[in-house]
């Protein structure tokens, strides 16, 4: 345990990018580069151990997927797709109204979105993403998923149905991203690439950003509960430990201004972690990167939760609608007992695709307006024209740029 003091002093936010897996990811963006499907399958072969003859999955394959899943699974995927889609419509951009200065808001033509597969193939990704994708209305959607030996989950190509993505291909790490920046014989190049992954898609999406648009460097997972007498302490304990889950190098931070309550807490939590499937991962995770903070006071907590400014900030005190004015910095705010992290990573309706290792600090969660650009609309007329032109003229003089003073000082002459 922790004394804000002393957390301040050892914590570093970070995203833990490996820079040591630099040049491999370097060359393996040039060899997909330059020899294009070949690369992809043999990094498939190499990398995932599976001797692919295509690379895209049929769309006959992902409707056999749909049909085969459980119908319990096949409805909560729809009813997580629609609570998407609704949330997103209401936060899409709208058209501004104006006459003479104003945006145009355009979809993108066309996203590569990847999806994890690993140890926890992350069948909610494909909903929290090409589900925004469609509602700010892009063209073409591309879901790309690594190669498994035994062929792909049944449920994330049935979520891919469910989407209606119009293409799916079986290829996964930096090999993909490179594919979808440049394109390949099969894979077209995309405009902007969306969703996380391991540390080579994470430096390979760094390393191809200005070819194409990405929308954040994604390290690992973190959660940030703040509690105080009152909590429940199982329910928090099984939170870290959801979170603990998703990998070793997963954070978990458990800030209190109530020693006794942080203290019950991972009391809890070390009796139910060895319980759980994932029990090796759970436990790496809390021993190497678990954080218990206890704070002196309201603003000392507030303070430490915008240090860290986590991916995901669950405030679980009596007073917990308090603390949204309060907390600047975050990738989403789960407020109450009754809002628990998993929650939005399923079927809450924004994103779980969120910054992390600190960059909530200037980034903000995926979102439909992530897919959609804008470009200003200048249609002046006459009249405006003549009241804005005399400053741009004396701005175009200081400049020395004696074109631009021209296009503008014999307009207004010839207006008067």
């Amino acid at each position: 345990m922790y004394t804000t003091d002393r957390f301040k002093d050892i914590y570093a936010t970070k995203n833990d990018i490996d820079w040591t897996l630099l040049d491999n990811v370097q060359s393996i963006i040039k060899s997909v580069q330059k020899e294009g499907d070949q690369a992809l399958y043999d990094y498939s072969k190499k990398f995932d151990s599976v001797d692919l003859t295509d690379l895209e999955i049929p769309h006959t394959a992902l409707k056999d997927a749909y049909d085969s899943i459980d119908s319990d699974l096949r409805d909560a995927l729809i009813a997580a797709k629609e609570n998407i889609e609704a949330y997103q419509q209401s936060i899409k951009w709208t058209q501004s109204e104006a006459s003479e200065l104003y945006q145009k808001i355009h979809p993108l033509n066309r996203v590569g979105i990847y999806v994890p597969g690993g140890t926890a193939p992350l069948v909610s990704t494909v909903l929290m993403t090409t589900v925004l994708a469609n509602v700010a209305g892009v063209n073409e959607t591309i879901i790309v998923t690594p190669p498994q030996k035994d062929g792909i989950q049944q449920a994330i190509l049935a979520a891919c149905y469910i989407v209606e993505a119009d293409h799916v291909y079986q290829v996964g790490g930096a090999q993909a991203i490179a594919a979808l920046a440049y394109g390949t014989e099969t894979i077209p190049k995309v405009d902007k690439i969306v969703g996380p992954g391991n540390q080579y898609v994470a430096l390979a999406k760094k390393l191809v950003y200005g070819d194409v648009g990405i929308d954040s460097i994604a390290g690992p997972s973190e959660i940030v509960v703040v509690v105080d007498e009152t909590t429940r302490a199982d329910w928090v304990a099984y939170d870290l430990l959801a979170q603990a889950e998703h990998d070793i190098q997963a954070r978990t931070f458990l800030i209190s201004e109530n020693k006794e309550k942080l203290d019950e807490i991972m009391t809890v939590v070390a009796e139910k972690a060895g319980l759980q499937p994932r029990a090796e991962i759970i436990a790496k995770s809390l021993e190497d990167h678990h954080y218990s903070v206890h704070t002196a006071s309201k603003q000392e907590t507030v303070d430490t939760v915008n240090l860290i400014a986590g991916e995901h900030i669950s405030i679980q005190t009596e007073d917990a609608a308090t603390y949204v004015d309060l907390i600047t910095t975050g990738g989403a705010l789960f407020i109450g007992t009754y809002s628990p992290e998993a929650i939005g990573d399923y079927v809450a309706g924004p994103s779980h695709v969120l910054p992390t290792g600190g960059n909530a600090r200037f980034s903000n969660g995926l979102s439909v307006n992530d897919f959609l650009r804008t470009n200003s609309v200048i249609h002046l007329s006459n009249e405006t024209f003549n009241q804005m032109a005399p400053s741009g003229i004396r701005l175009a003089k200081e400049e020395a740029l004696q074109a631009h003073h021209d296009s503008l000082y014999f307009r207004l002459e010839d207006n008067h």
